[in-house]
């Protein structure tokens, strides 16, 4: 099997990214043993030189480890999970779960509302990147920007905190809603400098906008996450049946449906009732107005009113 690459890249460099891309898609999962350097050496094509070679480099990364008389195994790793859909950032979801995150500033200050920043609706916006890292490795580059009344931010007291946190604190601002993408990119230099991974390796783009209780946009930013150590988990439900409602319209699902049915139900058969209770009426009438037959009402029945004949007046009624 020939190694995918660009020609030109050394070997033992296609080799790693060739595994490297196995472990982080799981095709060797956490616990799993790499093939053996023979294995490798025929699968590949390759020396033994550009096998070792390949996997030092993997170790040196943490994503395998080499033990005498074991071989070589896919690192486990403590995977930080965070919720999508959730407006907490990452700091607090993984804090909630127990690990210290700690957050270092990188950039602060103003500049000119762009395209993208425009929604914030200021001329001129608060740019800041910060860096994100649990036990000492780093997990995410986050860049924010914030409207100009939140320029009096300063760096000490963003750091090691939760941005939205401090603006609630600061300026009474409640960040409670917001529109959320996710996107799987290449690390470019700068990115995968400050987040120690090769230059080009995926990593999980989240951007969007988070807006306040009036509805009105406070923050636009974009977070690059390391795709080996946090996993964005997705919480589903079932959407409402709509075809189990009565008239197609959606009122508010499958048991509110089966309420409308059995409300329906009832009503037929409050309507086959009272025709019964009227054929029983009619009956007994006849009856009264054949020979030797009485036209005297039961003891104490009133009298029919106009419209007591209508087997909907009667149902209403009950």
């Amino acid at each position: 099997m020939a190694l995918p690459g660009p020609d030109g890249t050394p070997l033992h460099r296609r080799l790693s990214s060739e595994l490297r891309a196995q472990i982080l898609g799981r095709a060797l999962a956490p616990g799993a043993h790499v093939p053996t350097e023979a294995e490798l050496q025929e699968r590949y094509g390759v020396s033994r030189s550009v096998v070792r070679q390949a996997l030092a480099a993997l170790e040196q990364e943490g994503l395998v480890e080499r033990r005498r008389g074991r071989g070589t195994t896919v690192r486990e790793r403590g995977e930080l999970h965070r919720l999508v859909q959730r407006v907490p950032g990452l700091s607090t979801q993984v804090e909630d779960g127990g690990v210290h995150v700690s957050t270092r500033v990188l950039d602060l200050g103003p500049e000119p509302a762009s395209e993208a920043t425009g929604v914030l609706g200021s001329g001129q916006v608060l740019r800041m990147r910060r860096l994100r890292s649990a036990g000492g490795e780093p997990l995410a580059v986050i860049e924010t920007w914030l409207p100009e009344e939140f320029g009096d931010l300063t760096a000490e007291e963003l750091t090691d905190t939760s941005l939205h946190a401090t603006v609630r604190r600061r300026f009474g601002t409640q960040i409670v809603a917001g529109k959320r993408q996710v996107r799987a990119v290449g690390a470019d230099t700068e990115t995968a400098e400050l987040l120690q991974v090769p230059v080009g390796a995926p990593v999980l783009l989240l951007e969007g906008t988070s807006t306040d209780e009036a509805a009105r946009p406070v923050e636009v930013f974009r977070t690059w996450h390391r795709a080996d150590r946090v996993v964005f988990d997705i919480n589903v439900i079932r959407e409402p049946d709509a075809t189990a409602n009565l008239g197609g319209a959606d009122v508010g699902g499958p048991d509110v449906a089966g309420a409308h049915m059995a409300g329906a139900e009832l009503q037929a058969r409050l309507n086959a009732l009272g025709r019964e209770m009227l054929d029983l009426a009619q009956q007994l009438e006849r009856a009264g107005r054949a020979p030797g037959g009485t036209q005297s009402s039961p003891a104490g029945a009133a009298s029919p009113r106009p419209g007591e004949d209508d087997p909907a007046r009667w149902v209403t009624e009950t």
